[in-house]
């Protein structure tokens, strides 16, 4: 039996994402399952490498390293020191990556666009966590990932065998629990349910072009685009990319500021060409926000019916299904209420439930 099941907390006091948001929603919600789980005798840690503030949990300890060993490289901290200090665990990688010398691991691996969408990623990047996949796929015990859609390209790119994935849907209900801070609605001068949100994001895979495309049209000059995320305009001006004055770039917000921005939107765009999941479509969709979406990747598996899908490589198409989200209102009551059902089946509790299964069943009584 192990001592411990370890989080890789690895990803703690790194700038934020979408991964490690996961990471963090997984952790805490598998902590609340824990603790309803009366008589279990496993013992859970998370490993942290820098004295970074982690919130409080309730059954896993926070094991933070001495001074000495925060100024270890982080890579070098998960392959090596982490694997050495807990040898005698089993190791949870939330991260896409983990510790190649240590077999007793579990890694989620959240999609496979290091290979589908290679021109999105520098070579060393691609070089990189295709070095790692090929190991971690044949020598971690289990792989997990985040939708059926990932599973396959999983498979089809040979990071691991099918009987080896098991498919743990994230869940999407923390951004009930966030109270809305409508400020960017001022600083952006935005009317409520006359913009249209989208990721400010200039990976290729991520299409956002097409939606620049778009609202360069007539049909869209009376709509603001808000991209909200890290890339600026010159960014996107440097890729050739033209910006039109309705485009608008709030750069990186809060979480209040971002749910703020979704209650108030008239739709959230994601023109993703391949997509491992989908995270902001199902939080849009769980505060009212109604979607319009490209049918690529897992984005049909997990926005299902409650979304309007256009074609991604038309602009046209673009304009026709957002002007729809935004002035058919019997579509647009329909796309809320359908949004919100498909949101309420996205929970962590159940995604927290099925990776503690799925670990449970790979780790000694």
């Amino acid at each position: 039996m192990y001592k411990t099941i370890a989080f890789n907390g690895k990803f703690f006091g790194a700038p934020p994402s979408g991964v490690h948001k996961v990471a963090e929603q997984l952790i805490a919600a598998t902590d609340a399952l824990i603790a309803e789980q009366s008589g279990n005798a496993a013992d859970y840690a998370l490993v942290i490498r820098d004295s970074v503030k982690v919130p409080p949990y309730r059954k896993i300890l926070c094991v933070q390293e001495n001074p000495l060993v925060r100024r270890i490289h982080r890579i070098a901290w998960e392959q090596c020191y982490l694997p050495l200090a807990r040898r005698k665990d089993f190791i949870l990688n939330l991260c896409n990556l983990g510790p190649l010398c240590h077999r007793d691991c579990a890694t989620l691996i959240h999609d496979a666009q290091v290979y589908s969408a290679p021109e999105s990623y520098s070579l060393g990047f691609r070089l990189w966590y295709k070095f790692l996949f090929f190991f971690i796929g044949r020598r971690h015990k289990l792989i997990v990932t985040v939708s059926e859609f990932s599973r396959n390209e999983l498979v089809r790119y040979g990071v691991a065998s099918a009987d080896k994935i098991v498919v743990v849907h994230n869940g999407c209900d923390h951004v009930l629990q966030v109270a809305p801070d409508d400020g960017q609605l001022a600083t952006l001068k935005l009317t409520p349910r006359r913009y249209v949100l989208a990721l400010a994001n200039t990976q290729k895979h991520k299409n956002i072009a097409i939606l620049l495309k778009a609202f360069a049209k007539p049909e869209l000059k009376d709509v603001a685009l808000v991209l909200f995320g890290g890339a600026t305009k010159a960014e996107f001006e440097q890729l050739g990319h033209i910006v039109s004055p309705n485009v608008q770039f709030a750069g990186r917000v809060t979480d209040p500021e971002l749910v703020g921005l979704m209650v108030n939107a008239g739709a959230l765009a994601f023109p993703s060409l391949t997509e491992g999941f989908g995270l902001p479509p199902l939080e849009a969709m769980a505060l009212g926000c109604p979607v319009v979406a490209a049918p690529f990747g897992a984005l049909p598996e997990v926005c299902g019916k409650a979304a309007l899908y256009a074609d991604p490589l038309d602009a046209n198409a673009w304009s026709q299904k957002i002007r729809a989200a935004l002035d058919d209102e019997g579509v647009r009551q329909s796309l809320i209420s359908a949004g919100r059902r498909q949101a309420g089946s996205f929970t962590w509790k159940r995604a927290a439930r099925n990776l503690f299964e799925a670990v449970k069943a790979v780790t000694p009584a």
